[in-house]
């Protein structure tokens, strides 16, 4: 059975590098049973059962099967920041954590966990990438090399954070909810939004140029020449604009209004 009441200890209980590896590895697939019901619960589980089997007794003992069955439960959150989740669950079940005290700790993440990832990822990292892309578009890289520099880009950066996040559960366990008022991820949001729109207005004029150019117009090296400058401060001009506009302005919206406009740029040509 499950340890009553037990304060968790300075150093983190052990745990061998063959479930660290699994645990770190199925959480690429943590959104592989996700449903209406349970959301992410039967993930988080899937994602903690190879530490969960170290427990008191293995696989066929109480302890497992309780803890298993408690980490299947409900939760919702972004699924990359489930990572913190994952790390700290993890942990409080190795040291015998009160079942009622993990409940509560799985209650009170999923709200932080799910508005962070959104503002950090959907609304931040993704559209940041995309605009990359769409920047390396806009300087004539090859349409392989923009699939392959947005692939590469995007996978780092949610790679990292997943590690981060597994890394500093395990290491802070339930008290994990101080990490996540570091400044870097409170005002990361900020940083990428101006980031965001400063790429918006420095990719769509040279994207839209492109695009223009490849629709049968016949530019000569001497128009280039004359034209390019004006171009460049004109990106420079809307990426600044962009930048200085009211926070309100979000870095998805920036990000579907400039594929917007190219497509409908390119549709009209």
């Amino acid at each position: 059975m499950i340890t009553p009441d037990r304060e968790p200890t300075a150093v983190a209980p052990r745990l061998s590098w063959g479930a660290r590896v699994a645990v770190f590895t199925r959480m690429f697939a943590v959104q592989g049973s996700w449903n209406y019901e349970l959301m992410l619960g039967p993930g988080i589980g899937f994602c903690a059962e190879p530490a969960l089997r170290e427990l008191p007794g293995g696989p066929d003992g109480d302890a497992y099967r309780q803890a298993l069955a408690r980490e299947t439960r409900y939760f919702n959150a972004h699924p990359y920041f489930a990572a913190v989740a994952i790390g700290a669950l993890v942990r409080a079940e190795l040291e015998g954590r009160p079942a009622a005290q993990i409940e509560r700790f799985r209650t009170a993440m999923c709200g932080p966990l799910g508005s962070l990832g959104d503002r950090l990822v959907w609304a931040g990292w993704l559209p940041f990438c995309s605009l990359v892309a769409l920047l390396a578009f806009g300087l004539h890289a090859s349409p392989v090399l923009v699939v392959i520099l947005f692939l590469v880009l995007y996978n780092a950066g949610h790679i990292a954070l997943r590690a981060w996040g597994v890394s500093t559960g395990w290491r802070s366990g339930l008290r994990v909810a101080a990490s996540l008022g570091a400044p870097m991820l409170q005002r990361g949001p900020q940083y990428l939004a101006r980031a965001v729109l400063f790429l918006a207005g420095l990719a769509l004029p040279l994207a839209i140029a492109r695009v223009v150019g490849r629709r049968g117009l016949e530019i000569t090296s001497h128009d280039w020449r004359i034209a390019l400058p004006g171009a460049a401060l004109l990106a420079i001009a809307l990426a600044v604009l962009l930048v200085r506009l009211p926070a309100r302005v979000e870095g998805w919206r920036a990000a579907l209004a400039v594929l917007a406009v190219l497509i409908l740029t390119s549709i009209a040509r």
